[in-house]
């Protein structure tokens, strides 16, 4: 256990990069490790490590997440497809307009 360590309670919340996040989780989506191997390697919490290879497997599948994305990215993408969809909607409204 590192100096840092030792003094950490267990109530204090870590921040972990994306990098990491996706990292910890292909450990079990690629590497065939299991979530409580994972984690314990990782050493952060089993329903922690669960949630991070769920959203590797939905973002691998094309889902988009319902929770807070994980990358800014994906933080982009969320925003560029409402753009995508305002700008389509306002597209189709125009084409029903009657020309001048």
């Amino acid at each position: 256990m590192l100096p840092s360590e030792q003094h950490r309670c267990h109530n204090e919340k870590r921040n972990f990069s994306a990098e990491f996040k996706r990292e910890s989780a292909q450990l079990v989506v690629d590497q065939k490790y299991t979530v409580s191997d994972a984690a314990s390697a990782m050493d952060v919490g089993l329903s922690t490590m669960t949630r991070w290879v769920k959203q590797l497997r939905d973002e691998r599948q094309g889902k988009t997440p319902k929770a807070s994305p994980i990358t800014p990215e994906q933080i982009e993408i969320r925003e560029l497809r409402k753009k995508l969809q305002r700008i389509e909607m306002e597209n189709e409204i125009l084409k029903r307009l009657p020309r001048s």
